[in-house]
């Protein structure tokens, strides 16, 4: 069983129902949960924010926190997250928003990627950095370290 599948089963034994907001992966996460056969019982939909405009517009993310923090940080995960589940009708919301690359800078490196995680127990971010791995794999890398957060956020709750 693959981990989306995983997921899925885990979110149906619970009742609950995923909504994503994601940057970096552009509905990678999105499409690896939908890819499972009876996902339409858990998933809600999936924002595609992958520009400031679309962060601020569809997830509610200020223009301010952006200009302070900059997109790729925890602080926009966590708002992204939260917009997420606040414009949706799920019940846990994951955002993911990173620099995949080529490039990046000194102060944000390609490689690195901010999550948010936003449910009834509250929010939880964090920064994983995949390193210059490559854009494909560091979406990949993304998109897996994403839905095993979400299987570690509801198995140890």
């Amino acid at each position: 069983m693959t981990s989306a599948a995983r997921l899925v089963e885990v979110l149906r034994d619970k009742g609950l129902v995923l909504a994503t907001a994601e940057s970096c992966t552009a509905g990678l996460i999105s499409a690896a949960v939908t890819d499972v056969a009876g996902s339409s019982a858990v998933f809600d939909r999936g924002f595609v924010t992958y520009s400031n405009a679309a962060k601020i517009q569809m997830l509610g993310v200020d223009e301010g926190l952006i200009a302070a923090h900059g997109a790729v940080s925890e602080e926009v995960a966590e708002v992204m997250a939260l917009g997420a589940l606040d414009r949706s009708d799920a019940d846990i919301a994951i955002s993911v928003t990173g620099i995949a690359g080529p490039g990046g800078s000194e102060h944000k490196p390609e490689g690195r990627v901010c999550f948010g995680v936003a449910g009834a127990r509250g929010v939880h971010v964090e920064t994983v950095e995949f390193g210059a791995i490559g854009r494909a794999q560091v979406r990949k890398a993304t998109v897996d370290h994403a839905i095993a957060l979400l299987l570690e956020w509801e198995m140890h709750k």
